[in-house]
């Protein structure tokens, strides 16, 4: 058994958002990209909405008084990149419409921060309404290592459509988890290993409150995932006790990035 080391290497800070849209007659909707295949990362897979911390977010949180500058930076990365990936503003305190949206896109895409495309338009943030639901920080890539935060959010009743940027993404969708699943099981689409447990955690909930409360009720603990012989095979492992359905994957049968 190799146990996950207690202080593992340094790694990026990134962020990513699971939005969900509450169906009366079936479990929620989860909006999902997919990564382009001329992506160094994950190119071709499913994941949700998100990226890198940015200087800028650090900025913004500073600016904002967050209490926790690494939380808050976080939270406003995994607002921005929902923003530039699908158009969709989620965690706002009066949500942008169309207009607006597409001037804070089009000033984050000509190289400005976050706080000057907020300003552009006169928007303000509500960091509150992500809810943390998990962490993640693989350590078997020495080059693209990241430490990523993940969030729950309600979709807003008011919300647009989401829109795909084209660029880092070349499509979007919103499908339920179980049913994401499905498809990479019959090998529609790609999943990497995070987003394959988070959704299998995903898929026991019923609606977005059910996983709020669920997120609420499992301290947020950083998952290292490890490598474990059982039975002559090597699996690749995650801890028991933080509300993941399944904890282990033939390492032959997974994909890391």
């Amino acid at each position: 058994m190799t146990e996950p080391s207690p202080t593992p290497p340094a790694a990026k800070p990134a962020a990513t958002l699971v939005v969900m849209r509450d169906r009366a007659d079936a479990p929620p909707d989860i909006l999902m990209v997919e990564r382009a295949g001329v992506m160094a990362f994950a190119p071709g897979a499913m994941v949700f909405p998100g990226g890198r911390v940015d200087p800028g977010d650090y900025d913004l949180a500073r600016m904002l008084a967050l209490p926790d500058q690494d939380e808050g930076a976080a939270r406003i990365a995994a607002i921005r990149e929902t923003i530039e990936e699908a158009a969709l503003p989620i965690g706002f305190t009066v949500a942008p419409g169309p207009a607006a949206i597409a001037t804070i896109r089009a000033t984050l895409g000509a190289g400005a921060a976050f706080g000057e495309a907020l300003a552009a338009v006169g928007a303000t943030l509500a960091p509150d309404a992500l809810i943390p639901f998990a962490r993640w920080r693989p350590d078997y890539s020495p080059v693209r290592r990241y430490d990523t935060r993940f969030y729950l959010a309600a979709l807003p009743a008011d919300a647009p459509a989401p829109r795909v940027d084209g660029t880092e993404n070349v499509r979007l969708c919103w499908t339920g988890a179980q049913a994401m699943l499905d498809d990479a099981d019959a090998g529609r689409v790609a999943l990497i290993f995070p987003t394959r447990r988070n959704l299998e955690r995903l898929a026991l909930f019923p609606s977005y409150a059910a996983a709020a409360a669920q997120a609420r009720a499992f301290p947020v603990r950083v998952v290292v995932p490890w490598s474990e012989i059982r039975d002559g095979e090597e699996y690749l492992c995650i801890p028991d006790d933080l509300g993941y359905p399944v904890v282990a994957e033939r390492s032959d049968r997974v994909r890391r990035g």
